[in-house]
């Protein structure tokens, strides 16, 4: 499968595998930012995607950056659905409580992960079939 991508700037770099067979993509900063310590600031990648149909795009951390920074994406996975042809943007968040993030064009700071779904049509019931973990939401599981 191909996945169209548009440069909508001058020094955008298309996104990247790492390595063969990995299943993200490497996102680019197209322009500079810095992250004071809780600051988020959306940042432009310089592209447009064209998702295909019955796909997604799921804009993914990078743990690298999380674990080294502590580098977080606020609305994370961010998601662009297949009909969007905007720029991509990745709405970073700096959970480091003391140092400041510099970001310079050409950065990788985030993943694009391409995703099937399924298109399902909400249908209301007026009951739902039973499970074994019925309502168990937030720590049902336990430990």
């Amino acid at each position: 499968m191909e996945l169209p991508v548009s440069k909508l700037k001058a020094g955008a770099t298309l996104p990247t595998r790492a390595h063969p067979g990995d299943a993200g993509l490497d996102l680019y900063a197209c322009e500079a930012a810095h992250l004071g310590p809780g600051e988020r600031w959306n940042v432009g990648t310089g592209i447009a995607v064209e998702i295909p149909e019955g796909h997604a795009g799921l804009v993914l951390p990078r743990s690298g950056l999380a674990r080294e920074h502590g580098i977080a994406l606020v609305n994370s996975p961010g998601l662009i659905d297949s009909g969007f042809r905007g720029e991509v943007r990745v709405l970073l968040l700096n959970t480091d409580p003391a140092e400041i993030f510099r970001i310079e064009p050409g950065d990788r700071i985030a993943q694009l992960l391409i995703a099937p779904i399924s298109l399902a049509e909400p249908a209301e019931a007026e009951a739902l079939a039973e499970s074994a973990r019925g309502d168990g939401g937030f720590g049902s599981s336990g430990r």
